[in-house]
């Protein structure tokens, strides 16, 4: 008789130096099912599933795959059994191409050499499988986040995966490409893998899954099947009290223009080309687009992290020149960006000097830094934020995602400035935490602040925005204000240049 569960994972247990990140806690997955994991940031999800990946080793429990006991001591171990995860800060080598990634540590050999053809046609193989129409040969550094991510499932794939961990997979991906990667799913769930789907978008999770578990404080809570499950019976489990809002109320009241952008071109193409508008003060603008619609290119130009062939900025009506992230700072700009692993945190420093590196002058008392006052700055970060943290010099690399990117967005907000650039800012954090954000959002709009947020996200523009501007191919398709939007205008403008 087969098993009814492809996995189990029973009574694990996993405690670092000053948190036990879970407690006795349960999965089980059935074979040809996507089985999601919900739970608040540091619920302990992410950590499960490095427990069966073989990053961590479960301090106590057992692991059952496919009928037999396993305990996995690194994550080749795990994929070569048949546990495959493809994780929400993806890692891959990106001067390299799509075959040598999918190929990294089993390269084919003829003779003492690696054999390129091998190499080619098994990833084509793999590729063709899943719909991909993408040559082997391509280097990973030309592909989208989402072209990546599907490279990463169809090396899972290669491995003859039996569970397929997806933590986050569409934080990223716009909504044609979250129908494309769904396709992907149930082809996959439709050949018997069990699928790990880790999330915090709910309707997402209520289309995609068949099976629903909630961590609460690394404690399962709940297992249900999908279909008997709704938004508020959801977010009830995650966060033990009911959330009657997904948005806080706008109260925030745009006066004056704050800031002007005109004719900004980028230098090196394709990129922007001619964007033109206009952000108020105490106003929160929306930019939505499709992927390749170059909106974080605009920021990036903002900032000063890329370069302008032309184009003017006015600050309360005065010309500025962001020709640095340094000379951006000095200029009341501030820039969370989407790529939080890559460009947002110090993974090696700890949660005090990840707070206060932008503030630092700051900190200073007579040329030299004050210990108090920076212990003060970390310190409002971590309450303000309400960063789950055992201590301020736990290292930043061992939080959770969302609270990574809260020590990140308190980092920006303690150099008070007049522009704050948020790119995804609620990327990979869940609905609790995503309301205490987003009411930091319009609390900074009330103090006559403007705010530009980029997100892939529609409910969430519409949500917290006053007015959006969609972009698409690198140019302006369309502003308005939220009143006369719909999501279908919205997707019509965001084609309007392809």
């Amino acid at each position: 008789m087969a098993n009814e569960y492809i996995l189990e994972m029973i009574d694990i247990s996993k405690s670092f130096p000053g948190v036990k990140a879970l407690d006795h806690a349960n999965l089980r997955v059935r074979p040809g099912t996507v089985h999601a994991l919900m739970g608040e940031n540091g619920a302990g999800k992410s950590t499960l599933m490095k427990c069966l990946f073989g990053i961590y080793i479960e301090d106590e429990g057992e692991i059952i795959l496919d009928g037999q006991k396993v305990r996995f001591e690194n994550p080749k171990q795990a994929m070569e059994s048949g546990v495959a995860m493809v994780h929400q800060e993806l890692n891959q080598v990106m001067k390299r191409s799509i075959a040598e990634n999918m190929m990294l540590g089993r390269f084919p050999k003829n003779g003492p050499f690696i054999d390129q053809k091998a190499m080619n046609d098994f990833t084509k193989e793999y590729l063709d499988d899943l719909g991909l129409d993408i040559s082997p040969k391509t280097k990973m550094e030309k592909l989208s986040v989402s072209q990546r991510q599907m490279i990463e499932i169809a090396k899972a794939v290669s491995y003859d995966a039996k569970i397929l961990i997806l933590d986050e997979p569409t934080s990223s991906l716009t909504e044609q490409e979250v129908e494309k990667l769904f396709e992907i799913i149930n082809m996959l769930r439709d050949r018997g893998l069990g699928i790990v789907y880790i999330s915090h978008k709910m309707e997402e999770i209520l289309e995609i899954s068949d099976d629903i578990t909630v961590f609460r404080d690394g404690q399962w809570i709940v297992t249900e099947i999908a279909e008997n499950m709704t938004n508020e019976k959801i977010i009830n489990y995650m966060v033990g009290r009911e959330l009657t809002q997904r948005f806080p109320p706008k109260e925030n009241i745009p006066e004056d223009v704050i800031l002007k952008v005109e004719g900004f071109t980028g230098k090196y193409q394709p990129n922007i080309q001619d964007v033109s508008f206009e952000l108020k003060k105490g106003e929160i603008l929306g930019i939505a687009g499709l992927v390749g619609a170059r909106r974080t290119e605009l920021l990036e130009h903002m900032f000063g992290v890329a370069t302008l062939e032309s184009g003017k900025m006015y600050l309360n009506g005065k010309e500025i020149k962001n020709t640095t992230p340094h000379e951006a700072i000095d200029n009341g700009f501030a820039f969370l960006t989407e790529e939080r692993r890559a460009t947002g945190i110090f993974p090696v420093l700890n949660i005090a000097e990840n707070s206060t590196i932008a503030s630092m002058e700051d900190a200073k008392v007579r040329g030299l830094l004050d210990n108090k006052i920076l212990k003060e700055k970390t310190k409002w970060v971590i309450d303000s934020m309400s960063v789950k943290t055992p201590s301020s010099k736990t290292l930043i690399k061992s939080l959770s995602g969302g609270n990574q990117q809260k020590v990140v967005l308190g980092r920006w907000l303690l150099t008070e400035p007049e522009i704050l650039l948020l790119d995804e800012p609620t990327r990979g954090i869940d609905v609790g935490a995503k309301y205490e954000i987003y009411q930091l959002i319009i609390n900074l709009a009330k103090d006559k602040k403007g705010v530009i947020i980029v997100s892939s996200e529609l409910p969430e523009l519409f949500g917290i925005c006053d007015r959006i501007m969609v972009m698409s191919n690198g140019r302006v398709a369309g502003i308005d204000d939220v009143e006369n939007l719909t999501q279908e205008k919205i997707m019509e403008l965001s084609a309007k240049f392809l």
